[in-house]
Protein backbone atom coordinates (compact mmCIF):
# COMPACT_ATOMS: atom_id res chain seq x y z
CA UNK A 1 0.00 0.00 0.00
CA UNK A 2 1.28 3.58 -1.09
CA UNK A 3 0.23 6.84 0.44
CA UNK A 4 -1.12 9.31 -2.25
CA UNK A 5 -2.79 12.52 -2.00
CA UNK A 6 -6.02 10.06 -2.65
CA UNK A 7 -6.42 9.90 1.07
CA UNK A 8 -3.66 7.03 1.37
CA UNK A 9 -3.75 4.18 -0.87
CA UNK A 10 -2.99 4.11 -4.34
CA UNK A 11 -6.43 2.08 -4.86
CA UNK A 12 -8.20 5.54 -3.74
CA UNK A 13 -5.89 7.32 -6.07
CA UNK A 14 -7.48 5.46 -8.91
CA UNK A 15 -10.88 5.53 -7.92
CA UNK A 16 -10.36 9.03 -7.50
CA UNK A 17 -8.89 9.41 -11.36
CA UNK A 18 -10.63 7.39 -13.78
CA UNK A 19 -12.55 3.83 -13.75
CA UNK A 20 -11.63 1.56 -16.52
CA UNK A 21 -13.34 3.07 -18.16
CA UNK A 22 -11.39 6.41 -17.79
CA UNK A 23 -14.42 7.95 -16.95
CA UNK A 24 -14.08 10.87 -13.89
CA UNK A 25 -15.38 9.37 -10.81
CA UNK A 26 -16.10 11.17 -7.26
CA UNK A 27 -13.58 10.64 -4.54
CA UNK A 28 -13.60 7.73 -2.32
CA UNK A 29 -14.57 8.38 1.59
CA UNK A 30 -14.26 5.53 4.46
CA UNK A 31 -17.57 4.19 5.47
CA UNK A 32 -19.62 5.85 3.01
CA UNK A 33 -21.20 3.59 -0.35
CA UNK A 34 -21.86 5.74 -3.64
CA UNK A 35 -25.22 5.02 -4.83
CA UNK A 36 -26.32 5.83 -8.88
CA UNK A 37 -27.97 8.94 -9.33
CA UNK A 38 -28.05 9.65 -5.16
CA UNK A 39 -30.06 13.28 -4.60
CA UNK A 40 -27.80 15.69 -3.52
CA UNK A 41 -27.99 18.66 -1.55
CA UNK A 42 -28.02 22.19 -3.15
CA UNK A 43 -24.99 23.62 -3.21
CA UNK A 44 -23.30 20.06 -3.19
CA UNK A 45 -22.30 20.27 -6.71
CA UNK A 46 -25.00 18.05 -7.73
CA UNK A 47 -25.43 17.91 -11.51
CA UNK A 48 -29.61 18.53 -12.06
CA UNK A 49 -31.41 15.44 -13.04
CA UNK A 50 -33.04 17.01 -15.70
CA UNK A 51 -30.16 16.69 -17.50
CA UNK A 52 -30.37 12.59 -17.58
CA UNK A 53 -31.35 11.61 -21.16
CA UNK A 54 -29.72 14.82 -22.66
CA UNK A 55 -26.61 14.14 -23.17
CA UNK A 56 -24.33 15.62 -20.37
CA UNK A 57 -24.36 19.38 -20.53
CA UNK A 58 -20.78 21.68 -20.55
CA UNK A 59 -19.98 23.03 -17.17
CA UNK A 60 -16.98 25.69 -17.13
CA UNK A 61 -15.06 23.20 -14.44
CA UNK A 62 -16.00 19.83 -16.72
CA UNK A 63 -12.56 17.68 -17.66
CA UNK A 64 -11.64 18.38 -20.65
CA UNK A 65 -9.67 15.62 -22.34
CA UNK A 66 -6.50 17.66 -22.39
CA UNK A 67 -7.38 17.52 -18.38
CA UNK A 68 -7.90 13.76 -18.43
CA UNK A 69 -4.28 13.59 -20.24
CA UNK A 70 -2.52 16.01 -17.89
CA UNK A 71 -4.66 13.89 -14.44
CA UNK A 72 -2.69 10.65 -15.87
CA UNK A 73 0.72 12.58 -15.81
CA UNK A 74 -0.22 13.35 -12.13
CA UNK A 75 -0.56 10.10 -11.35
CA UNK A 76 2.59 8.90 -12.77
CA UNK A 77 4.40 11.90 -10.30
CA UNK A 78 2.45 10.55 -7.41
CA UNK A 79 3.94 7.22 -7.99
CA UNK A 80 7.31 8.24 -8.35
CA UNK A 81 7.05 10.74 -5.39
CA UNK A 82 5.35 7.66 -3.30
CA UNK A 83 7.87 5.57 -4.25
CA UNK A 84 11.02 7.78 -3.11
CA UNK A 85 9.02 7.85 -0.14
CA UNK A 86 9.14 3.75 -0.19
CA UNK A 87 12.59 3.86 -0.67
CA UNK A 88 14.01 5.73 1.76
CA UNK A 89 11.69 4.05 4.00
CA UNK A 90 13.89 0.65 2.60
CA UNK A 91 16.95 2.60 3.22
CA UNK A 92 16.13 3.30 6.51
CA UNK A 93 14.97 0.01 7.64
CA UNK A 94 18.46 -1.84 6.25
CA UNK A 95 20.24 1.04 7.64
CA UNK A 96 18.96 0.41 10.72
CA UNK A 97 19.47 -3.31 10.85
CA UNK A 98 22.93 -3.08 9.65
CA UNK A 99 23.61 -0.43 12.67
CA UNK A 100 22.51 -3.29 15.39
CA UNK A 101 24.37 -5.99 13.10
CA UNK A 102 27.71 -4.22 13.97
CA UNK A 103 28.29 -2.29 11.02
CA UNK A 104 30.29 0.51 10.63
CA UNK A 105 29.76 4.18 11.49
CA UNK A 106 28.26 4.95 7.61
CA UNK A 107 25.00 2.67 8.90
CA UNK A 108 24.03 5.63 11.35
CA UNK A 109 24.54 8.29 8.41
CA UNK A 110 22.52 6.33 6.25
CA UNK A 111 19.98 5.92 8.59
CA UNK A 112 19.95 9.46 10.01
CA UNK A 113 19.40 10.55 6.51
CA UNK A 114 17.03 8.27 5.74
CA UNK A 115 14.78 8.89 8.36
CA UNK A 116 14.58 13.04 7.44
CA UNK A 117 13.94 11.86 4.64
CA UNK A 118 10.56 9.96 5.34
CA UNK A 119 9.92 12.82 7.53
CA UNK A 120 10.24 15.51 4.89
CA UNK A 121 8.32 13.65 2.61
CA UNK A 122 5.79 12.37 4.72
CA UNK A 123 5.09 16.25 5.61
CA UNK A 124 4.78 17.45 1.95
CA UNK A 125 2.81 14.08 1.18
CA UNK A 126 0.04 16.08 3.69
CA UNK A 127 0.81 19.65 3.00
CA UNK A 128 0.20 18.90 -0.70
CA UNK A 129 -3.22 17.14 -0.24
CA UNK A 130 -4.45 19.36 2.15
CA UNK A 131 -4.85 21.64 -1.26
CA UNK A 132 -7.57 19.16 -2.51
CA UNK A 133 -8.89 17.06 0.02
CA UNK A 134 -8.58 15.65 3.94
CA UNK A 135 -5.71 13.49 4.39
CA UNK A 136 -6.55 10.14 4.70
CA UNK A 137 -9.89 11.12 4.80
CA UNK A 138 -10.08 12.76 8.43
CA UNK A 139 -11.56 16.38 9.04
CA UNK A 140 -8.36 17.59 10.55
CA UNK A 141 -8.68 21.84 10.35
CA UNK A 142 -7.46 24.19 7.44
CA UNK A 143 -7.58 20.70 4.65
CA UNK A 144 -8.97 20.18 1.66
CA UNK A 145 -8.44 24.32 1.31
CA UNK A 146 -9.44 24.80 -2.00
CA UNK A 147 -13.12 22.94 -2.01
CA UNK A 148 -14.04 24.32 0.99
CA UNK A 149 -12.23 27.86 0.62
CA UNK A 150 -13.27 27.71 -3.28
CA UNK A 151 -15.78 30.96 -3.12
CA UNK A 152 -13.62 32.86 -0.63
CA UNK A 153 -10.39 32.18 -3.17
CA UNK A 154 -12.89 33.33 -6.05
CA UNK A 155 -13.77 37.03 -3.79
CA UNK A 156 -9.89 36.80 -3.21
CA UNK A 157 -9.27 36.17 -7.15
CA UNK A 158 -12.01 39.19 -7.85
CA UNK A 159 -10.23 41.71 -5.38
CA UNK A 160 -6.99 41.16 -6.87
CA UNK A 161 -7.46 41.54 -10.30
CA UNK A 162 -9.66 44.90 -9.52
CA UNK A 163 -6.89 45.95 -7.50
CA UNK A 164 -4.33 45.15 -9.94
CA UNK A 165 -5.70 44.98 -13.51
CA UNK A 166 -8.42 47.59 -13.06
CA UNK A 167 -7.01 50.82 -11.85
CA UNK A 168 -7.07 53.43 -13.66
CA UNK A 169 -3.12 54.00 -13.90
CA UNK A 170 -2.73 50.44 -14.63
CA UNK A 171 -5.15 50.64 -17.76
CA UNK A 172 -3.76 53.82 -18.95
CA UNK A 173 -0.28 53.02 -18.90
CA UNK A 174 -0.69 49.77 -20.73
CA UNK A 175 -3.56 51.18 -23.35
CA UNK A 176 -0.17 54.25 -23.84
CA UNK A 177 2.26 51.64 -24.41
CA UNK A 178 0.00 49.81 -26.82
CA UNK A 179 -0.73 52.51 -29.08
CA UNK A 180 -3.97 52.27 -30.11
CA UNK A 181 -4.29 54.64 -32.90
CA UNK A 182 -0.89 54.20 -34.83
CA UNK A 183 -2.23 50.63 -35.03
CA UNK A 184 -6.04 51.38 -35.63
CA UNK A 185 -4.89 53.26 -38.56
CA UNK A 186 -1.98 50.73 -39.91
CA UNK A 187 -4.80 48.02 -39.96
CA UNK A 188 -7.66 50.27 -41.69
CA UNK A 189 -5.50 51.30 -44.17
CA UNK A 190 -5.41 47.92 -45.67
CA UNK A 191 -7.78 47.36 -48.08
CA UNK A 192 -9.04 44.12 -47.10
CA UNK A 193 -9.47 45.42 -43.55
CA UNK A 194 -11.17 47.99 -44.89
CA UNK A 195 -13.80 46.11 -46.57
CA UNK A 196 -13.97 43.78 -43.36
CA UNK A 197 -15.34 46.34 -41.25
CA UNK A 198 -17.65 47.71 -43.58
CA UNK A 199 -19.27 44.30 -44.10
CA UNK A 200 -20.04 43.90 -40.03
CA UNK A 201 -20.71 47.57 -40.16
CA UNK A 202 -23.55 46.53 -42.72
CA UNK A 203 -24.62 43.81 -40.64
CA UNK A 204 -25.04 45.50 -37.88
CA UNK A 205 -27.18 47.90 -39.83
CA UNK A 206 -29.23 45.49 -41.28
CA UNK A 207 -29.44 43.60 -37.84
CA UNK A 208 -30.57 46.94 -35.87
CA UNK A 209 -33.10 47.63 -38.37
CA UNK A 210 -35.06 44.30 -38.16
CA UNK A 211 -35.03 44.20 -34.72
CA UNK A 212 -36.84 47.50 -34.64
CA UNK A 213 -40.67 47.80 -35.40
CA UNK A 214 -41.89 49.62 -38.13
CA UNK A 215 -44.52 51.11 -35.92
CA UNK A 216 -42.64 52.24 -32.72
CA UNK A 217 -40.30 54.37 -35.26
CA UNK A 218 -42.55 55.88 -37.55
CA UNK A 219 -44.48 56.91 -33.88
CA UNK A 220 -41.21 58.35 -32.91
CA UNK A 221 -40.03 60.01 -35.89
CA UNK A 222 -43.36 61.47 -36.68
CA UNK A 223 -43.76 62.95 -33.02
CA UNK A 224 -40.11 64.12 -33.84
CA UNK A 225 -41.02 65.80 -36.89
CA UNK A 226 -44.21 67.23 -35.22
CA UNK A 227 -42.38 68.47 -32.19
CA UNK A 228 -39.68 70.15 -33.86
CA UNK A 229 -42.31 71.99 -36.63
CA UNK A 230 -44.47 73.21 -33.57
CA UNK A 231 -41.66 74.29 -32.17
CA UNK A 232 -39.51 76.02 -34.82
CA UNK A 233 -41.51 79.41 -36.43
CA UNK A 234 -41.62 79.29 -39.74
CA UNK A 235 -42.75 82.51 -41.21
CA UNK A 236 -39.24 84.55 -40.82
CA UNK A 237 -37.53 81.54 -42.62
CA UNK A 238 -40.43 81.68 -45.56
CA UNK A 239 -39.52 85.29 -45.51
CA UNK A 240 -36.26 85.50 -46.20
CA UNK A 241 -36.34 82.53 -48.60
CA UNK A 242 -39.11 84.29 -50.30
CA UNK A 243 -36.82 88.01 -50.23
CA UNK A 244 -33.70 86.37 -51.51
CA UNK A 245 -35.95 84.52 -54.38
CA UNK A 246 -37.74 88.69 -55.45
CA UNK A 247 -34.11 90.25 -55.26
CA UNK A 248 -32.62 87.13 -57.55
CA UNK A 249 -35.61 87.49 -59.47
CA UNK A 250 -35.89 83.92 -59.18
CA UNK A 251 -40.26 84.34 -59.00
CA UNK A 252 -40.41 85.30 -62.52
CA UNK A 253 -40.10 82.44 -64.47
CA UNK A 254 -42.95 81.19 -62.58
CA UNK A 255 -44.95 84.55 -63.47
CA UNK A 256 -44.17 83.52 -67.26
CA UNK A 257 -45.38 79.90 -66.55
CA UNK A 258 -48.44 81.58 -64.89
CA UNK A 259 -49.59 83.96 -67.67
CA UNK A 260 -48.07 81.32 -70.14
CA UNK A 261 -50.92 79.23 -68.89
CA UNK A 262 -53.53 81.64 -68.07
CA UNK A 263 -53.17 82.95 -72.08
CA UNK A 264 -53.50 79.35 -73.11
CA UNK A 265 -56.44 78.43 -71.63
CA UNK A 266 -58.55 81.80 -72.48
CA UNK A 267 -57.58 81.04 -75.99
CA UNK A 268 -59.21 77.76 -75.78
CA UNK A 269 -62.36 78.38 -73.20
CA UNK A 270 -63.29 82.23 -75.14
CA UNK A 271 -67.01 80.77 -74.83
CA UNK A 272 -66.38 79.81 -70.97
CA UNK A 273 -65.62 83.72 -70.52
CA UNK A 274 -68.33 85.35 -72.00
CA UNK A 275 -71.17 83.22 -71.27
CA UNK A 276 -69.77 84.04 -67.34
CA UNK A 277 -70.42 87.41 -68.47
CA UNK A 278 -73.81 87.33 -70.02
CA UNK A 279 -74.89 85.21 -67.11
CA UNK A 280 -73.98 88.22 -64.74
CA UNK A 281 -75.78 90.53 -66.70
CA UNK A 282 -79.02 92.46 -65.54
CA UNK A 283 -82.17 90.63 -67.01
CA UNK A 284 -83.13 93.68 -68.85
CA UNK A 285 -80.17 93.89 -71.23
CA UNK A 286 -80.53 92.94 -74.39
CA UNK A 287 -79.24 89.81 -75.34
CA UNK A 288 -76.79 91.18 -78.20
CA UNK A 289 -75.40 94.24 -75.76
CA UNK A 290 -74.65 91.55 -73.31
CA UNK A 291 -72.83 89.46 -76.09
CA UNK A 292 -71.20 92.52 -77.05
CA UNK A 293 -70.30 93.79 -73.76
CA UNK A 294 -68.84 89.88 -72.85
CA UNK A 295 -66.40 89.92 -76.41
CA UNK A 296 -65.65 93.29 -75.15
CA UNK A 297 -64.55 91.86 -71.61
CA UNK A 298 -63.00 88.40 -73.27
CA UNK A 299 -61.05 90.78 -75.98
CA UNK A 300 -59.52 92.96 -73.12
CA UNK A 301 -58.96 90.05 -70.84
CA UNK A 302 -56.96 88.13 -73.68
CA UNK A 303 -54.49 90.99 -74.38
CA UNK A 304 -53.81 91.86 -70.78
CA UNK A 305 -52.48 88.69 -70.17
CA UNK A 306 -50.61 88.45 -73.97
CA UNK A 307 -48.82 91.82 -72.90
CA UNK A 308 -48.07 90.22 -69.60
CA UNK A 309 -46.77 87.33 -71.03
CA UNK A 310 -44.94 89.15 -73.95
CA UNK A 311 -43.68 92.40 -71.81
CA UNK A 312 -40.67 91.96 -69.27
CA UNK A 313 -41.53 95.38 -67.80
CA UNK A 314 -45.03 95.39 -67.67
CA UNK A 315 -46.87 97.54 -64.62
CA UNK A 316 -48.45 93.97 -63.65
CA UNK A 317 -45.74 92.37 -63.18
CA UNK A 318 -43.77 95.02 -61.10
CA UNK A 319 -47.23 94.80 -59.31
CA UNK A 320 -46.41 91.50 -58.87
CA UNK A 321 -42.65 92.41 -57.62
CA UNK A 322 -44.48 94.30 -54.92
CA UNK A 323 -46.56 92.19 -53.78
CA UNK A 324 -44.19 89.38 -53.06
CA UNK A 325 -41.48 91.20 -51.22
CA UNK A 326 -44.42 93.35 -49.50
CA UNK A 327 -45.55 89.90 -48.39
CA UNK A 328 -41.47 88.79 -47.14
CA UNK A 329 -41.63 91.59 -45.37
CA UNK A 330 -44.45 90.79 -43.39
CA UNK A 331 -43.54 87.75 -42.90
CA UNK A 332 -40.23 88.80 -41.09
CA UNK A 333 -41.84 91.49 -39.01
CA UNK A 334 -45.47 91.37 -39.12
CA UNK A 335 -47.26 89.38 -35.92
CA UNK A 336 -50.67 89.24 -37.73
CA UNK A 337 -49.27 87.79 -40.65
CA UNK A 338 -46.90 85.27 -38.59
CA UNK A 339 -49.63 84.49 -36.60
CA UNK A 340 -51.47 83.31 -39.91
CA UNK A 341 -48.85 81.50 -41.16
CA UNK A 342 -48.58 79.68 -38.10
CA UNK A 343 -51.84 78.51 -37.26
CA UNK A 344 -51.82 77.64 -41.36
CA UNK A 345 -49.14 75.32 -40.03
CA UNK A 346 -51.04 73.82 -37.23
CA UNK A 347 -53.60 73.12 -39.75
CA UNK A 348 -51.22 70.93 -42.16
CA UNK A 349 -49.36 69.64 -39.61
CA UNK A 350 -52.72 68.08 -37.47
CA UNK A 351 -54.20 66.40 -41.00
CA UNK A 352 -54.15 62.71 -40.68
CA UNK A 353 -52.35 62.66 -44.29
CA UNK A 354 -49.34 64.30 -43.71
CA UNK A 355 -48.99 62.10 -40.77
CA UNK A 356 -49.26 59.72 -42.67
CA UNK A 357 -47.14 60.87 -44.89
CA UNK A 358 -44.40 61.66 -42.51
CA UNK A 359 -44.82 57.98 -40.93
CA UNK A 360 -44.59 56.04 -44.16
CA UNK A 361 -41.18 58.04 -45.06
CA UNK A 362 -39.48 55.69 -42.42
CA UNK A 363 -40.60 52.63 -44.04
CA UNK A 364 -39.42 54.05 -47.58
CA UNK A 365 -35.50 54.94 -45.87
CA UNK A 366 -35.84 51.97 -44.53
CA UNK A 367 -35.91 50.06 -47.68
CA UNK A 368 -33.93 52.03 -48.79
CA UNK A 369 -30.92 51.59 -46.08
CA UNK A 370 -31.27 47.63 -45.97
CA UNK A 371 -30.89 47.86 -49.89
CA UNK A 372 -27.75 49.90 -49.48
CA UNK A 373 -26.62 47.88 -46.74
CA UNK A 374 -27.07 44.51 -48.45
CA UNK A 375 -25.53 45.85 -52.02
CA UNK A 376 -21.61 45.27 -51.54
CA UNK A 377 -21.37 48.12 -54.73
CA UNK A 378 -23.82 50.68 -53.09
CA UNK A 379 -22.86 54.23 -52.72
CA UNK A 380 -23.47 53.85 -49.37
CA UNK A 381 -20.91 50.91 -48.91
CA UNK A 382 -18.32 52.32 -51.14
CA UNK A 383 -18.70 55.86 -50.02
CA UNK A 384 -17.91 54.18 -46.22
CA UNK A 385 -15.01 51.72 -47.21
CA UNK A 386 -13.63 54.97 -49.00
CA UNK A 387 -14.41 56.58 -45.53
CA UNK A 388 -12.36 53.86 -43.59
CA UNK A 389 -9.56 54.16 -45.61
CA UNK A 390 -8.88 57.54 -45.58
CA UNK A 391 -9.67 57.27 -41.50
CA UNK A 392 -6.99 54.52 -41.63
CA UNK A 393 -4.10 56.58 -43.67
CA UNK A 394 -4.53 59.87 -41.42
CA UNK A 395 -3.95 57.56 -38.48
CA UNK A 396 -1.49 55.88 -39.64
CA UNK A 397 0.39 59.19 -40.26
CA UNK A 398 -1.03 61.88 -38.30
CA UNK A 399 0.25 61.96 -34.95
CA UNK A 400 -2.01 64.62 -33.75
CA UNK A 401 -4.90 62.29 -34.93
CA UNK A 402 -3.39 59.39 -33.24
CA UNK A 403 -3.04 61.33 -29.55
CA UNK A 404 -6.63 62.27 -29.60
CA UNK A 405 -7.66 58.46 -30.68
CA UNK A 406 -5.18 57.13 -28.16
CA UNK A 407 -6.91 59.98 -25.35
CA UNK A 408 -10.40 58.55 -26.31
CA UNK A 409 -9.74 55.01 -26.11
CA UNK A 410 -7.75 55.63 -22.31
CA UNK A 411 -10.75 57.88 -21.11
CA UNK A 412 -13.44 55.39 -22.56
CA UNK A 413 -11.23 52.62 -20.68
CA UNK A 414 -10.99 54.15 -17.87
CA UNK A 415 -14.73 55.16 -17.45
CA UNK A 416 -15.47 51.37 -17.57
CA UNK A 417 -12.69 50.01 -15.51
CA UNK A 418 -13.82 52.86 -12.56
CA UNK A 419 -17.46 52.31 -13.26
CA UNK A 420 -18.36 49.00 -14.01
CA UNK A 421 -14.81 47.37 -11.19
CA UNK A 422 -16.98 45.92 -8.91
CA UNK A 423 -19.13 44.39 -11.17
CA UNK A 424 -16.28 42.74 -13.38
CA UNK A 425 -14.88 41.33 -10.12
CA UNK A 426 -18.30 40.64 -8.85
CA UNK A 427 -18.21 38.01 -12.47
CA UNK A 428 -15.30 36.46 -11.42
CA UNK A 429 -16.25 35.36 -7.70
CA UNK A 430 -19.79 34.81 -8.85
CA UNK A 431 -18.71 32.65 -11.67
CA UNK A 432 -15.99 30.73 -9.34
CA UNK A 433 -18.71 30.98 -6.36
CA UNK A 434 -21.42 28.90 -8.83
CA UNK A 435 -18.49 26.23 -9.84
CA UNK A 436 -18.62 22.36 -8.51
CA UNK A 437 -16.20 22.75 -5.53
CA UNK A 438 -15.34 18.58 -6.25
CA UNK A 439 -14.81 19.35 -9.99
CA UNK A 440 -12.88 22.92 -9.27
CA UNK A 441 -10.66 20.99 -7.18
CA UNK A 442 -9.73 18.15 -10.11
CA UNK A 443 -9.38 20.55 -12.32
CA UNK A 444 -7.18 22.65 -10.38
CA UNK A 445 -4.97 19.55 -9.56
CA UNK A 446 -4.76 18.45 -13.04
CA UNK A 447 -3.31 21.69 -13.97
CA UNK A 448 -1.07 22.26 -11.01
CA UNK A 449 -0.80 18.57 -9.46
CA UNK A 450 2.46 17.53 -11.69
CA UNK A 451 4.50 20.56 -10.06
CA UNK A 452 3.01 19.75 -6.57
CA UNK A 453 4.67 16.40 -6.56
CA UNK A 454 8.01 17.90 -7.04
CA UNK A 455 7.27 19.72 -4.02
CA UNK A 456 7.19 15.83 -2.56
CA UNK A 457 9.71 14.42 -4.22
CA UNK A 458 12.18 17.39 -3.24
CA UNK A 459 10.79 17.45 0.30
CA UNK A 460 12.41 13.88 0.61
CA UNK A 461 15.92 14.79 -1.23
CA UNK A 462 16.04 18.16 1.18
CA UNK A 463 14.57 16.15 4.50
CA UNK A 464 17.28 13.33 3.57
CA UNK A 465 20.49 15.83 3.09
CA UNK A 466 18.64 17.87 6.15
CA UNK A 467 19.08 14.61 8.69
CA UNK A 468 22.55 13.98 7.21
CA UNK A 469 23.84 17.50 7.99
CA UNK A 470 21.82 16.97 11.35
CA UNK A 471 23.47 13.81 12.42
CA UNK A 472 26.66 14.54 11.51
CA UNK A 473 26.74 17.75 13.71
CA UNK A 474 25.69 15.81 16.79
CA UNK A 475 28.12 12.96 15.86
CA UNK A 476 30.33 15.66 15.73
CA UNK A 477 29.36 17.85 19.10
CA UNK A 478 29.61 14.65 20.71
CA UNK A 479 32.89 13.31 19.57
Amino acid sequence: MRLTEAGGADGADRGDGADGAGRVGAPATPGATEAPDAPQAPGAGARPAARRGRGPAYSPVDLTPADEEKRKGVRRMKTTATGLLLLVAVIYALATWAEHRGAGGWAGYVAAAAEAGMVGALADWFAVTALFRHPLGLRIPHTAIIPTKKDQLGASLGSFVGENFLSSNVVRDRLRAVGIGSRLGAWLAQPAHADRVTAELATALRGALTVLRDSDVQAVVGEAITRRADAQEIAPGMGKMLERIVTDGGHRKLVDLVCVRAHDWLVVHSDQVMDAVEGGAPGWTPRFVDRRIGERVYKELLRFVTEMRDVPDHPARGAVDRFLSDFAGDLQSDPETRARVERLKSEVLGRGEVQELIASAWSAVRAMIVAAAEDEQSELRLRVRASLLSLGARLATDGRLQGKVDGWVEGAAVYVVTTYRDEITSLISDTVAGWDAEHTSKKIEANIGRDLQFIRINGTVVGSLAGLVIYAVSRALGA
